[in-house]
């Protein structure tokens, strides 16, 4: 069995934040997540999760998430260490199974470098593999020794790396790939005599090299995956590492981005292909995008469903589905639970709100569509508002097929317009308006001739 032992008890106070860290996103997903993401790319059958502080709220925000928690002791005599941290999950490790150690907070590792990991421990029949990078700037690492034959002799810590060690550019990510019996082998005899007073599995390495073990390492090419988070600049960065990997996988499946710098689109959505997103585009949540799209600048889309040939301009789509065919903007605002049909124009400044707009219907521009259902082929004029709001309560507004709303009318909810029933322009809309029916509701022009002049405002000799 392949199982995955992810550290996630740090308390994280370089953070300086009351949310646990590895709770922390990048680009609108959980540190913990993307490494879980990478642990089940890597075929790990049995997860485990050790979380200390903020333990219930991480176990809380991946309850969906097919993991077992381990709860890490906390407190003053506790010893602590990513060995002690490994210690709280023995009793999942199996004698036959291979096992990786990984972190909370180093979302950039994908599966197939952890594939790759376990495959060459398997190949050179090592008990231990430290997974290793070669750093430009290695500070602050473990270095690795290793003999004439390429073989790991042991991890020094740069503090206690000699000068000629300190030269030495490859370095320890933390991450390794163990035999589970010669895991619990090392478990059993490291010990925490050291300044910290904790257990470290870096020590492990130490323990089974003095048992003429065999111990390996592998190196990985990129060594942005080995990135960890520790600070709200680090996230900031990874942020950028991921929105990079993101928006290239987009446009190798078939999605232009105009500028990719300046389109953020977080790790769940969808696109289909030859849609076209333009600069300053925001894409978040599980929204999904159909083929052929075009979505403009500066436009926002969170939990959106788009489907083909939509045309979206510098408008805000939230929790809500637009059909195919249809074009919405400039400066419409789509808000929670509206359903937009096929064919449908929702146009300048628009605003819908958890309504139903049905296929072939428009509503070009400066109107207010809140609590309402909308038929098909139906014309709402510039400046109509739907009066959903009595100060107590929200009602629904009912406009059947073929329909006609005039320009600057109200329908006061709850009220019905039948099948092509019409309302003029300048109507306030109280009573059902009957199949087919004209409805007026407005006072009847009346023109007072010479009221200016005997007001005082003109002078009719003077015009």
């Amino acid at each position: 069995m392949n199982i995955s032992i992810v550290l996630a008890a740090g308390e994280g106070t370089r953070m300086k934040s009351k949310k646990s860290k590895v709770l922390h996103e990048v680009c609108g997903k959980p540190l913990l997540s993307y490494v879980l993401d990478a642990s089940r790319d890597a075929a790990m059958e049995k997860n485990i999760v050790v979380i200390g502080h903020g333990g219930n709220e991480v176990a809380e925000a991946m309850e969906k998430e097919d993991v077992v928690f381990v709860h890490q002791p906390i407190g003053e005599n506790v010893p602590y260490g990513t060995g002690f941290a490994v210690m709280q999950a023995r009793d999942y490790i199996e004698d036959d199974s291979y096992v990786i150690i990984l972190y909370g907070d180093t979302p950039l590792i994908t599966g197939d470098t952890l594939n790759k990991l376990v495959e060459y421990h398997k190949s050179c029949k090592n008990v231990c593999t430290v997974l290793t990078a070669q750093l430009e700037d290695p500070t602050s690492y473990g270095r690795i020794i290793r003999d004439e034959k390429g073989n790991i002799l042991s991890i020094v810590e740069h503090k206690d790396a000699t000068e000629e060690e300190r030269k030495i550019k490859e370095i320890n990510s933390g991450i390794y790939c163990f035999d589970g019996k010669y895991l619990k082998l090392a478990l059993d005899n490291i010990n925490n005599d050291n300044a910290q007073g904790e257990y470290y599995i870096t020590d492990a390495v130490q323990v089974l090299k003095g048992k003429n073990l065999k111990v390996g390492a592998y190196k990985i090419e990129n060594s942005e995956e080995i990135y960890g988070i520790n600070s709200r600049k680090e996230l900031a960065n990874a942020e950028k590492i991921m929105k990079r990997r993101i928006i290239e996988k987009f446009m190798e499946n078939g999605v232009t981005i105009i500028d990719p710098d300046s389109t953020y689109i977080n790790a769940e959505a969808k696109i289909g292909r030859d849609t076209i997103i333009y600069p300053g585009t925001i894409i978040e949540g599980n929204s999904v995008i159909g083929e052929d799209c075009i979505i403009g600048h500066n436009t926002r889309i969170a939990n959106g469903r788009i489907g083909n040939r939509v045309e979206i301009q510098i408008s805000t789509i939230l929790d809500s589905s637009i059909d195919d065919d249809s074009k919405i903007g400039p400066y419409a605002y789509l808000r929670p639970n509206s359903h937009i049909g096929k064919n449908v124009k929702i146009g300048d400044f628009v605003e819908v709100k958890n309504s139903n707009v049905g296929d072939n219907s428009k509503a070009s521009h400066l109107s207010y569509i809140g609590d309402a259902d909308v038929g098909k082929s139906v014309n709402v004029g510039c400046g109509v508002v739907f009066v959903n709001y009595n100060g107590k309560i929200k009602q629904r507004s009912i406009v059947e097929d073929n329909a006609f709303i005039g320009s600057n009318s109200n329908l006061v909810a709850p009220v019905v317009v039948r099948e092509w029933g019409y309302v003029a322009a300048g109507s306030t809309i109280t009573d059902e308006v009957e199949n087919g029916a004209l409805s007026i509701a407005r006072a009847r022009q009346v023109n007072k001739e010479g009221w200016t002049y005997k007001k005082g405002f003109a002078d009719k000799n003077n015009k």
